[in-house]
């Protein structure tokens, strides 16, 4: 059996997995609800308004349901015992994990795929903007704009599976990977930014230093993507910070240096 091979083996059954879990199914019509929903009840007329809009409760929304449909995703296989026939096969762990990611993130790209198309029908539906810049300059409001915000929030969702896959390698039991992965979620929200600001105020890092680490942790990156390749070409000033390609290569590191220790720590 080849390593490509066994890499579509594992992803489809990965795939049916989640589509045959009902739990996660729910998570999944949840979070097209709640994009969708926010966006047709606030009736926004213009896509950089929806964007705006969308970008908090999204960096929240987008890490539950990566680690909702992943964190059990590796440890199921080690406590079923499962993975042991699975190391009798003629694969490496690197294909295994990578199998499993992928199965995974179909499903994860395809339910903020979905959630997102849902929220920008809702645009043609509103009538007239009500930001100034979209009246003042009608032609930088455009469907584009809110395809590359979709396709940000997506590589986002795919950083946050690979951190999910990270966590399910960890665990030892249920317990812990629930745990793990609680802590993982209030860490990627809200913690590597709260301890970096406020290792600033405290003066242990200066803020030089502070300025750039800030910027690499997954949700800066993904903000600062936002903000340039989808609202500063509208003319909005946005707050300064690092630039799109720092961003993307942010985000592409944390992708791949976690499914790499998943890898080693799967394997084990």
């Amino acid at each position: 059996m080849t390593g490509s091979r066994y890499v579509l083996d594992v992803a489809q059954r990965e795939f049916l997995t989640v589509l045959r879990t009902r739990a996660l199914l729910a998570v999944a019509v949840g979070y097209v609800l709640l994009v969708g929903g926010a966006a047709w009840l606030a009736g926004t007329g213009s896509y950089l308004a929806l964007v705006l809009d969308l970008l908090t409760p999204v960096e929240l929304l987008v890490p539950v349901l990566a680690f909702a449909v992943g964190y059990r995703a590796l440890l199921a296989d080690r406590e079923s015992g499962e993975l042991q026939t699975i190391r009798t096969c003629p694969v490496s762990g690197h294909w295994y994990v990578f199998g499993v990611y992928l199965g995974r993130a179909v499903v994860v790209v395809g339910v903020v795929v979905v959630g997102h198309a849902v929220a920008g029908a809702a645009v043609p539906m509103a009538g007239e903007s009500t930001l100034s810049v979209v009246a003042s300059h009608a032609t930088v409001d455009s469907p584009a704009l809110y395809l590359r915000y979709v396709l940000v929030t997506a590589l986002f969702a795919l950083v946050a599976l690979s951190l999910a896959l990270l966590v399910s390698a960890t665990a030892r039991s249920s317990r812990a990977g629930l745990a793990l992965a609680t802590g993982a979620v209030v860490a990627l929200v809200a913690g590597l930014d709260g301890a970096l600001l406020g290792s600033l105020t405290a003066g242990v890092v200066p803020p030089d230093a502070a300025t750039a680490l800030l910027g690499l942790s997954p949700n800066t990156a993904y903000r600062s993507l936002v903000f340039e390749l989808s609202v500063a070409p509208t003319g909005v000033t946005v707050p300064e910070g690092h630039s799109a390609i720092l961003g993307g290569v942010a985000l592409i590191t944390w992708l791949v240096a976690a499914l790499g220790f998943a890898s080693v720590l799967a394997w084990r």
